[in-house]
C-alpha cells in the first residue's frame, strides 16, 4: 500500500432473498399489514406478545368491549395471526407464531424511532 491513500473495503453480504415472492405471497403480505393496521388488533396482537389471555382480559387491556375484541380477534386467527385454545367455556388466545411477534415489534420499533426523530 502506498503512504497517503486510504484503504477502501468492501463487505458483501448475501441477501436471503433468491427470487421475488408469488403473486400469492404479496396479497397474503397485504391482507395481513391491512389487519395490523387497525389500532386495536394491533393492541390485541401486542397484548398477546406477553402471553394468553382470554377475550374479556384482552378487551380491559386494550380498552375495547368484549364483543368488539372477540370479533377483531376471528380476523386475526383466520389470518393465522393468532391461535386458540379451549378451557372449559373459556377461549385463550396467543400469538401464533415468532414471525408475527417479530413482525409486530418491527413495526411498534419503527414507529417509535419514526416518531422520535420527526
Amino acid at each position: 500500500m502506498r503512504r497517503g491513500t486510504a484503504a477502501c473495503s468492501i463487505i458483501c453480504v448475501p441477501t436471503q432473498i433468491v427470487e421475488s415472492p408469488a403473486t400469492e405471497e404479496f396479497r397474503s403480505a397485504v391482507g395481513m399489514l391491512k389487519l395490523l393496521g387497525d389500532e386495536t388488533r394491533l393492541r390485541v396482537i401486542w397484548a398477546l406478545l406477553e402471553g394468553e389471555h382470554s377475550v374479556n382480559e384482552l378487551a380491559e387491556l386494550v380498552g375495547a368491549q368484549p364483543a368488539a375484541v372477540s370479533q377483531h380477534l376471528a380476523k386475526l386467527r383466520l389470518a393465522r395471526l393468532v391461535r386458540s385454545r379451549r378451557e372449559g367455556t373459556r377461549i385463550f388466545y396467543v400469538v401464533d407464531d415468532a414471525h408475527v411477534r417479530r413482525l409486530v415489534e418491527e413495526v411498534l420499533t419503527h414507529a417509535d424511532h419514526v416518531t422520535a426523530h420527526g
